[in-house]
């Protein structure tokens, strides 16, 4: 692959501009809280912009130069620290982009008030995610993980309470066990490849003797229990329903990015080191992830169907789409990876709108509100009914409620599913893409691809169900037995928040086709990498630029 030498400093600004914007806002401390919610705001637009720009590059690009490689000490591979954004990575910065604008709006609104350090902990959480996508070597990624979850610490614990700490602290104590065994993968994989560097192990696997297989596969094996803790795949997810529920509104909307960052190292690992180009290791460990994925969707939409609390179905809703993103990827074609990344924008975007739905929802139900007024009926008129058993008969509801009541339908449509929007577009390319595998019984997983694929058919379309009758049960709650009947205060910060998601949305629905066209470019990326390990491994340092001055390797 061709290295885009001019696309350095791009590569590098997703992680560099966050973590100046941290430096700046703790400069700014606690006595400036408005000045540092517009400085989180115009770092948040701008690394968006950013990643957008990167995006298009990597779009424009041909096949053989769709990979952007920097070099930031200037040491070749595998010495050194590496950035790489191909087509994969640069979707899940932009994707991470909106989320953080739309939680950042949302935090503007006086959501910072409750704790000390909000927004440089925002942004190192967002230096950490991106980090996270653009490294190009294990141990990095295990920095930028580190760096990720300390900050979900803080945030997560942010504004205190029991109910908070107490699931807190349960977020941290699985965290760190993840990162344990993160460090003991390590170890193992340097062991036995004497390198870090994902392309360059990718590229030293048909080299290894058989005699090292099997700790190399049992290290494999040890990142993806560390991996699969972090994506909340069943049965390690114990963690993520009162880890998101009991966070604030937007750093639970920002939080449903942390779990595809797991899905994404899986992913990535797994493309690499077995992709389905190559003749060996082929299959290695595809029946236990599939069987993980299944679960993992199972549990995520038995959650939804028994949930009340409009958070909770959101948190049920994040496992749902960890779930059919794993088992999807796992019995593997172009098309069905293409509809899965489809997939993964459309719930990302949709999950995020939910949970900002929360609080505003809720506003609705609060007592002490003022009584509804009553019915007023033309003189010598009687309808015969109790107004006070009916406050809304002969009533139109309030602007708020009414633009709140649309909105909810929206992202009700897109959770579930349902026509026409993006979320009934990415389950279509999921059914379309999983029935030829259905009939065929080719994949990933040989001929035992047929009777997963019909399964995964039966789920989605279930899981789908499940959310429907969720959501139609919460909006009732909500916006019709006795929840329309106070009208909401919804400040600009918050319905701005709700619209950037929204809108996202509606956009990906607009251009579906081309962006199904972009994740199937993605998905054959994945499945043939040689155009990232050779992009990778033939990243040249720039000449006069002093090599010896960087890291050592």
């Amino acid at each position: 692959g061709r290295v885009m030498s001019a696309a350095g400093p791009l590569v590098i600004a997703p992680v560099a501009l966050p973590l100046a914007a941290a430096a700046v806002l703790l400069l700014l401390g606690e006595s400036w809280r408005r000045l540092a919610a517009l400085a989180n705001l115009a770092a948040t637009l701008a690394g968006l912009a950013v990643a957008g720009v990167i995006f298009w590059r990597v779009r424009a690009a041909t096949d053989a130069g769709a990979v952007l490689v920097y070099l930031t000490a200037n040491w070749p591979v595998p010495y050194g620290i590496t950035l790489v954004a191909d087509r994969l990575s640069v979707l899940l910065l932009v994707v991470t982009g909106v989320v953080a604008l739309g939680a950042a709006l949302y935090a503007s609104a006086g959501w910072d008030r409750a704790g000390a350090h909000f927004y440089p902990l925002f942004q190192i959480l967002l230096m950490g995610v991106n980090g996270a996508f653009l490294t190009g070597d294990l141990f990095n990624l295990f920095v930028f993980f580190e760096v990720m979850l300390a900050a979900s610490y803080g945030l997560q614990l942010h504004g205190s309470g029991q109910a908070r700490v107490r699931a807190g602290l349960h977020y941290i104590a699985v965290n760190l066990l993840a990162s344990a065994l993160f460090l003991i993968g390590l170890a193992v994989i340097y062991g036995v490849m004497g390198s870090l560097s994902m392309a360059d192990v990718a590229a030293r696997m048909a080299g290894v003797p058989a005699s090292d297989r099997g700790l190399l596969y049992a290290g494999v094996a040890i990142f993806a229990m560390a991996f699969l803790i972090k994506a909340a795949v069943w049965p390690l997810n114990g963690w993520l329903v009162p880890a998101y529920t009991t966070a604030s509104v937007p750093v639970a909307a920002l939080f449903v990015v942390l779990t595809k960052v797991g899905l994404y190292a899986v992913l990535r690992l797994w493309s690499l080191l077995f992709p389905l180009a190559g003749a060996a290791g082929v299959a290695f460990g595809a029946p236990v992830l599939l069987a993980a994925g299944v679960s993992t969707l199972c549990f995520g939409a038995v959650g939804v169907l028994g949930s009340i609390r409009l958070e909770r179905i959101a948190a049920y809703s994040v496992l749902v789409s960890s779930g059919t993103l794993l088992a999807v990827f796992t019995v593997g074609s172009n098309a069905a990876g293409s509809a899965a990344l489809f997939y993964l924008v459309s719930a990302t975007l949709a999950a995020g709108a939910l949970f900002l739905f929360v609080d505003l929802v809720g506003r609705m139900r609060l007592d002490g509100q003022p009584p509804a007024a009553p019915v007023r009926l033309a003189p010598g008129e009687d309808d015969n009914l109790d107004d006070d058993a009916l406050p809304l008969v002969g009533r139109a509801l309030p602007v708020s409620v009414t633009v709140l009541a649309l909105a909810y339908l929206v992202c009700a449509l897109l959770v579930a599913g349902l026509p026409p929007l993006a979320g009934f577009l990415s389950k279509a390319a999921l059914l379309t893409a999983l029935l030829p595998l259905a009939s065929a019984g080719a994949g990933g997983l040989g001929g035992s691809a047929s009777g997963a694929a019909w399964l995964l058919i039966g789920l989605v379309v279930g899981s789908g169900l499940f959310a429907t009758i969720a959501l139609v049960r919460a909006g009732i709650r909500h916006f019709w037995s006795g929840g329309g009947r106070f009208a909401p205060h919804v400040k600009v910060a918050e319905g701005s928040a709700l619209l950037v998601l929204l809108l996202a949305s509606l956009g990906l629905t607009v251009f579906a086709e081309p962006a199904l066209r972009y994740t199937l470019a993605t998905a054959r990326d994945l499945h043939a990498p040689g155009s990232y390990i050779d992009a990778v491994r033939g990243a040249q340092a720039r000449p006069g630029a002093g090599s010896a001055g960087g890291a050592a390797p």
